[in-house]
């Protein structure tokens, strides 16, 4: 009996190892790599819409960090006034400073033609004068020899013009005349009258070749003055000169011929604009308008600071830009910024790119449009309280 139990438990035990391994042949064959790696794309996935939701979410944060939302009645307490951003008309007007020249044209420098000492002075600095007043005396030696050769060249003309071709020959009559013409060219080359006049003292008088001011005045009574040196400038100011700074690209737009107003001290001065300069400055890469302005009641002076306003023509494209003050212009985080109202009545600091400044106006190209409701006073207040709000001093509302 016991025998037999053994051999029971002897085939037992092979049977049972088949029936696994038979199992195990049945069992379905494994999963495709695909489906292993599933949740690995699962997640990769879950990232990248993560990293896009967290993109959103900064670019929200930073808008949100540059908006302040403040009522009428703060606006106001804070100096911040707003305005809607228009397109020019057809052309525009330019507003641009100016500085006041004294018209070259209008200009003389009083100076003697030989070497000569100063004798007596008859205008002084400032003075207003009519053609022909006396300004100095002066005295020459050279002057005194051309008085002396005129007197002696006239004297003779005036003996062989007497006796006449009966008594004299044409050559004689011929001589005579062309020493005295001679004299009279001499003299008048010293700025002598072309004729003789009191003695040969040397002594000749520079008088005005036109009436104005006399605004300078560099010499003292018995200074040796040499040649071409400058006693006086002598100016008319019934017209002025004003040199108008554009930036070089405006100012093909403005037409010489064309009108121009001239404001100084409040009032309001026409004229016209005579050239515009073929030259760029290197520094400032501006050019200047010329512009000739009549100057009555002698209100203009030369180098008087004015605003000047040109007209232009349309820009690039027949559309002037869009311009704001300057003063509306701030930097923030590196970005050269406009606060713009939006429909919510936020105010948000808006990059922009600029371009020419022309006056106080700063032409803007790019982040702004027609129609937007921009902060034009008070941007620096606006500024520290968006700052305040960032490091968490205060609260932007």
């Amino acid at each position: 009996m016991s025998k037999i139990r053994t051999l029971a438990r002897s085939t037992a035990l092979p049977l049972a190892w088949l029936l696994v391994l038979g199992a195990c042949s049945d069992a379905p064959p494994p999963a495709a790599p695909q489906a292993a790696s599933s949740p690995a794309v699962a997640e990769a996935a879950d990232s990248g819409g993560t990293a896009a939701a967290d993109d959103h979410a900064e670019a929200g944060d930073e808008a949100q960090a540059r908006s302040l939302k403040m009522d009428d009645a703060a606006l106001r307490a804070a100096g911040v006034r707003l305005t809607v951003l228009t397109p020019a008309a057809a052309g525009e007007r330019l507003r641009t400073p100016g500085e006041v020249l004294d018209s070259a044209y209008g200009t003389t420098l009083i100076t003697p033609r030989v070497e000569a000492l100063v004798v007596r002075r008859h205008a002084r600095l400032g003075d207003e004068v009519r053609a022909g007043a006396p300004l100095a005396t002066l005295s020459s030696v050279e002057v005194s020899d051309a008085q002396a050769e005129l007197r002696i060249a006239e004297q003779e003309w005036r003996r062989v013009s007497a006796l006449g071709r009966e008594a004299v020959s044409g050559r004689r009559i011929a001589e005579a005349r062309v020493a005295v013409d001679r004299a009279r060219a001499r003299a008048r080359a010293y700025g002598l009258p072309g004729t003789a006049t009191g003695g040969a003292d040397g002594r000749f008088t520079l008088t005005a070749p036109h009436a104005g001011r006399i605004t300078e005045d560099d010499f003292v009574v018995g200074e040796r003055i040499e040649p071409g040196r400058a006693l006086f400038r002598l100016v008319d100011e019934s017209v002025v000169w004003v040199d108008a700074k554009l930036p070089a690209g405006s100012v093909p737009r403005v037409a010489v011929g064309g009108p121009a107003t001239v404001v100084a001290g409040g009032e309001r001065l026409t004229g016209k604009v005579m050239r515009a300069a073929h030259r760029t400055s290197e520094t400032t890469r501006n050019a200047v308008v010329r512009i000739e302005v009549p100057n009555p009641d002698d209100r203009l002076h030369g180098g008087d600071f004015v605003d000047v306003y040109l007209d232009a023509a349309p820009g690039a494209g027949g559309v002037a830009p869009l311009a704001v003050p300057t003063a509306a212009l701030v930097q923030l985080d590196g970005d050269t910024v406009v606060f713009r109202r939006d429909a919510g009545g936020a105010l948000t600091a808006v990059p922009v790119r600029t371009g020419p400044t022309i006056g106080d106006a700063t032409t803007i190209e790019e982040g702004l449009a027609a129609g937007d409701n921009v902060v034009v006073e008070g941007a620096f207040a606006l500024k520290a309280q968006l700052l305040k709000a960032q490091l968490g001093e205060g609260h932007g509302h």
